[in-house]
């Protein structure tokens, strides 16, 4: 059964606004670790968010995969460029990460049809 992308990325940008007001400190200082993280500099955004894509993916967290498919996506990340993250991902989580790919590719499809 498919999964409700649109949904569950906004389930982890609503949850993760809870968590920041029940947190502020914590989740203040996360937020500019990711910020610094996926800043322009040697590599660009996109090629950050792909690669948080493809860590997603081995370590098999879908809110992960939806969070970081939509920031690929809104960052410029092309269909191509996607899969071939995923055979990344693939080639160094192995079997799992076949299921979690296939999971990231319907989540590119989802997300980026809005």
């Amino acid at each position: 059964m498919a999964k409700d992308w649109v949904a569950l990325a906004k389930e982890v940008n609503s949850n993760g606004m809870a968590l920041y007001k029940k947190a502020p400190g914590t989740m203040g200082a996360f937020s500019k670790l990711a910020a610094a993280a996926t800043a322009d500099g040697a590599l660009d955004k996109k090629t950050k968010e792909l690669m948080a894509v493809a860590i997603a993916i081995v370590d098999g967290c879908e809110g992960c995969i939806a969070y970081h498919t939509q920031a690929a996506i809104k960052a410029g990340a092309t269909e191509a460029e996607f899969l071939e993250t995923i055979g990344v991902a693939i080639e160094m989580g192995g079997g799992p990460a076949t299921v979690y790919g296939g999971q990231a590719l319907e989540a590119y499809a989802a997300l980026s049809a809005g």
